[in-house]
């Protein structure tokens, strides 16, 4: 008796083997445990692509690569800057934050990449196109009104459309040069695309995503019902001007807004995204089996947390964020892709160049929050932890100014270096109430600090701390912990930021050595 319940106990814990083994072999959700909304998905041959959503941030549209759905890279961006507007700029007390560039729309037809995107800062509609996505040039089309949420698509008799708006949608055809709409062109699609999720409705149906497959037209949206969760509806029609027929697509843990992919080998996922808290929206891949002509998303309508026939997640580390010691070999680009600035950039006031292995910012000109000052350099955060540490060299700060290390977002929290009153102290500055308060105020004798943030994500437990260091190698707590909020008038996850700005003289300068990030934090945190 006693050999067969040993037995019995060898085959249960090789089954608890197994199962964990492949567990670890097989890709989970969320695929990246990142800011990456709004997500538009392609594949080329072998080859997948993604736009998504980085707003206010300049260079924008990221255009992300995989060759398995799960591991991805950033390799491009659209666009440098999106225009030359205060808004855009910083300048004249205006900001674009929750603005800029909104859910992206990723094509290819004809050898050429498509991306076309709209923002409420211009008021415009605008359509990149390249022969190379990963190395550009990108070219730009733009034109009035800006479109909501639009999805381009290329039909097989050679015409081109868009398909915008939010509870009530429109499709319009493009001219062929993609400069405008075909006059006379636009009309009603669907007047309520919601009705799959009921009436009580908060979110209208937007976030459009067309699709053709076997002869049908597709459309993924996202609603979110009163008192509920986001939710997909999907409709289909035989002709791309409808009639359409809708059904719920998917209600489950809030992950909506996509669309679909296939793989070369004949399976479907769809692409989707979920609030998670201040972290950012992040991607979720879902399998999807085809009954009766429908797509039907999930596993027994559920978004499952492992997926089976896909590789083991990565790190995301280099390829959404990385660390970055500011030394550059001859040819390579100034700033890594990782990088994105807060706003478009003043490029005289920066430099990777004019000390060797570090990154210079120069102040210029007079600010009074670090909302609103320009030049300050961004990465995403990642989850499910992380922290960000960076060395600092103040020897040539001006009275009044104020650089360091940002955990950007509203309800931001600082640690850098202040001078004042002729001295320098190390500060920790929290705005979680709204509005910012120095926490702490530390005296600095010499000319080269060390400063690091760290960010719990776990369970949405969304707390940060921040730390100094006068060798880089012991580290104390500075100030009080942070508990970071997601918040629409920015309407992104919290980022990392490098910053220096003045609030008395201008030109004063200050030179990180390094910007290091890690997926681990204190034990203590």
């Amino acid at each position: 008796m006693k050999k067969l319940s040993f037995i019995f106990i060898i085959i249960l814990l090789t089954s608890f083997s197994i199962k964990t083994f492949a567990q670890e072999k097989s890709a989970h959700n969320p695929i990246i445990y990142a800011d990456v909304p709004d997500e538009s998905m392609i594949r080329v041959g072998d080859t997948y692509y993604m736009s998504s959503t980085t707003m206010h941030m300049s260079p924008g549209v990221p255009i992300m690569k995989s060759k398995d759905l799960v591991n991805w890279q950033i390799v491009s961006y659209a666009y440098d800057t999106l225009a030359n507007v205060d808004a855009l700029n910083l300048v004249n007390g205006k900001s674009s934050y929750g603005r800029g560039s909104w859910a992206s729309s990723l094509r290819y037809h004809d050898g050429t990449y498509y991306v076309s995107t709209f923002a409420q800062t211009t008021g415009k509609t605008y359509i990149y196109s390249t022969k190379n996505i990963e190395k550009g040039p990108w070219k730009e089309s733009s034109f009035r009104p800006s479109f909501h949420d639009n999805s381009l698509f290329f039909d097989n008799d050679g015409r081109i459309y868009m398909i915008y708006g939010a509870g009530k949608l429109h499709l319009v055809e493009l001219k062929k040069d993609l400069s405008g709409v075909k006059e006379g062109s636009d009309r009603v699609l669907i007047e309520n695309a919601s009705a799959p999720a009921g009436s009580n409705i908060m979110l209208g149906a937007e976030g459009s995503q067309l699709f053709k497959v076997n002869g049908k037209y597709y459309l993924f949206n996202i609603t979110w019902p009163r008192g509920g969760m986001r939710t997909v509806v999907i409709h289909r029609a035989d002709k791309i001007t409808g009639p359409y027929e809708g059904k719920l697509g998917l209600q489950d843990k809030g992950v909506a807004q996509g669309g679909l992919i296939d793989t070369p080998d004949g399976r479907w996922f769809a692409y989707l995204f979920q609030d998670h808290g201040s972290v950012g929206r992040i991607p979720y891949l879902v399998p999807v089996k085809w009954e009766n002509g429908w797509p039907v998303l999930g596993v027994n309508g559920k978004v499952p947390d492992v997926l089976p026939g896909l590789p083991a997640n990565k790190s995301l580390i280099p390829g959404i964020v990385n660390s970055d010691d500011f030394n550059r070999s001859k040819g390579e680009a100034a700033l890594p892709l990782v990088w994105q600035w807060n706003h478009n950039p003043d490029n005289k006031l920066w430099s990777v160049a004019q000390r060797k292995g570090y990154l210079r910012l120069t102040t210029g000109r007079v600010d009074t929050s670090f909302l609103m000052a320009r030049n300050t350099l961004t990465q995403r955060t990642i989850g499910p932890v992380c922290s960000g540490a960076t060395s600092l060299d103040v020897s040539n700060m001006k009275e009044g100014d104020f650089a360091g290390l940002a955990l950007l977002q509203k309800k931001y929290g600082l640690v850098g270096v202040k001078f004042k009153n002729s001295g320098k102290s190390i500060v920790m500055v929290s705005a979680e109430s709204g509005e910012p308060v120095e926490i702490t105020s530390i005296p600095l004798n010499q000319k080269t600090v060390y400063l690091k943030a760290e960010c719990d994500f776990r369970n949405r437990t969304d707390k940060a701390h921040f730390f100094y260091s006068l060798d880089g190698k012991s580290w104390k707590s500075i100030g009080a912990q942070l508990q970071m909020q997601y918040t629409i008038p920015q309407f992104m996850g919290y980022r990392f930021g490098l910053f220096n700005y003045a609030t008395q003289n201008p030109g004063g300068y200050v030179d990180f050595d390094y910007f290091h990030i890690s997926e681990q934090i204190s034990a203590k945190n």
